[in-house]
């Protein structure tokens, strides 16, 4: 039991206190006194008919003006505000004496150097840490701080050591030891990447006032700071490279280099050499060599575009790098060793296209660690007028010529249009109109859109039956989306059904690849 005295600051009064404990036959287990008038004592907890017969008998003290229970001591109430602070610390924090031996370690310390801390107490730190020498750095004659890189159990970390200084009653410091605080290398890193990542403006020049767009570079954000590879899926023209170099740039890795391997655009014989490279003389009498996207990249990123496209002997040949970060040149026996991270981006659903088995498993479980889905600008209407604004300041400027006003009419128009080509579909049409445009107004006709068809043959729809009129629109549904979202997954999420479902009914009608099966 602990109890808060308020009283006078007079000389007696702690004698006084003390003799009615004794007369209440109290044994005191400790007191702490303030010079502001309180005095705090602990005492072992009292049943409700002794503290009735005590409070009153304090009160009657001269000189006391208030007596309460209270929680814990204020030496206890530090302590354990110390303990709790210590405690929640992810970094090691070590105390040392005068002489170097452990007095207090935090849990991370406890658990770094392997034992509890009743067994690390009056241990000599020292000895655990090469690269520096505890021992001397404190009978230096006024020691200071210090960082220095020290291995611990074979580990690189960083030690910050923090003398302790203490005012003696003659005046002077007193050096009572210091706290050493270890950071691993790992941590040092997240450091560096928080500060990259809050300081990042990388993703400013993305217009996202719609709630998807929103939220993708809120997670990409985040993302970009981690060094695991990362896989960006959407349809074309929906900016994955873009969003792939923001990534880059707002990384660690952003003043290193960002290599692009469009994995579609070139053939298989071809894509070996630009990946890996070849060795001095490994073709003909080419004695310069090449180094391949792999090695040009190293200390970067390699962004892998269309990733889907690439075949499945180099989808092994790529795997291998992932796992062990080494590869060889064609006609080299030496080995390369690189640091990279992974971007690959891709318009087809590679699950989709490993179920069907044209992708690799391990090698989309190795890609797919981090992923962003970018959506299509149909799902971004709230984006659609500000992107076609910003294009037109864009276009209008390159052409040299004053920007054009947007009609009202075509603000609406833009938010209803499908865009299948998405934003590239959007900045291309804009540029073509503002290169055509006599005036200083944009409308609709300007445009120059594919308008969008009807279904075809609704009208035959209408002969039969209920249920014929809906599975013939059903089919010529499928029919119509299929060829824009050319996979099972893809198409169920567009329509807000299903895998298995939307399988049976393609299958059923016979559309896409289960059609040709059935032929």
């Amino acid at each position: 039991m602990r109890l808060k005295v308020t009283c006078e600051d007079r000389l007696g009064m702690t004698r006084e206190l003390l003799d009615i404990l004794v007369e209440h036959q109290i044994d005191l287990r400790g007191i702490e006194i303030d010079t502001s008038g309180i005095i705090y004592l602990n005492f072992p907890t009292l049943d409700f008919t002794s503290l009735q017969h005590l409070m009153p008998a304090i009160r009657r003290i001269p000189g006391v003006f208030d007596v309460k229970t209270i929680p814990c001591m204020p030496s206890e109430q530090e302590h354990n505000a110390i303990t709790a602070l210590l405690r929640v610390l992810p970094d090691a924090v070590v105390a040392v004496d005068g002489s170097g031996r452990i007095t207090l370690a935090n849990d991370a310390a406890c658990a770094l150097l392997g034992q509890p801390q009743a067994e690390l107490r009056q241990q000599p730190l020292g000895p655990r840490l090469k690269g520096v020498h505890v021992s001397r750095w404190l009978e230096q004659d006024a020691p200071g701080p210090l960082s220095e890189k020290v291995m611990l159990e074979g580990e690189p970390y960083l030690a910050d050591f923090l003398p302790i200084w203490v005012d003696e009653e003659s005046g002077g410091p007193s050096l009572a030891g210091a706290v050493v605080v270890l950071k691993s290398a790992w941590r040092i890193g997240q450091h560096f990447k928080a500060m990259r990542h809050r300081e990042s403006a990388h993703f400013d020049g993305f217009i996202a006032q719609s709630p998807a767009m929103s939220e993708l570079l809120r997670e990409a954000r985040r993302l970009a700071a981690l060094d695991a590879p990362l896989l960006i899926q959407g349809e074309t023209g929906t900016g994955k490279e873009q969003l792939a170099r923001a990534c880059h740039h707002a990384s660690l890795r952003g003043e290193g280099p960002f290599i692009l391997l469009n994995c579609a655009a070139i053939p298989d014989e071809a894509a070996e050499n630009e990946l890996f490279g070849y060795a001095p003389g490994a073709f003909g009498n080419n004695a310069q060599g090449k180094r391949g996207v792999l090695e040009q990249a190293n200390g970067g990123t390699l962004l892998l575009d269309e990733i889907g496209e690439m075949s499945a002997w180099l989808q092994l040949k790529l795997l291998r790098v992932l796992q062990d970060g080494v590869f060889r040149r064609l006609g080299d026996e030496q080995e390369v060793k690189v640091d990279i991270r992974v971007i690959c981006t891709s318009q087809q659903d590679l699950a989709g296209l490993v179920q069907d088995g044209r992708f690799r498993r391990d090698l989309f479980y190795r890609l797919n660690v981090l992923n962003l889905r970018v959506p299509p600008l149909r799902q971004r209407q709230k984006d659609i007028v500000p992107l076609a604004q910003h294009l037109c300041t864009r276009f209008a400027a390159e052409l040299e010529r004053p920007r054009p006003r947007l009609a009202p009419a075509l603000a609406d128009y833009l938010q209803h249009y499908p865009w299948p080509g998405n934003v590239r579909q959007l900045g291309n049409s804009l540029y073509r109109a503002i290169s055509l445009l006599e005036g200083d107004e944009l409308g609709p006709g300007d445009l120059s859109l594919p308008e969008q068809e009807p279904l075809p043959g609704l009208d035959s729809l209408c002969d039969g039956s209920l249920e014929e009129a809906v599975k013939g629109f059903e089919r010529r549904l499928l029919e119509r989306l299929y060829p824009e979202y050319p996979s099972t997954r893809q198409l169920a999420r567009r329509l807000g059904i299903s895998h298995t479902a939307i399988a049976n009914k393609l299958k059923d009608y016979g559309i896409g690849r289960h059609g040709r099966e059935r032929s």
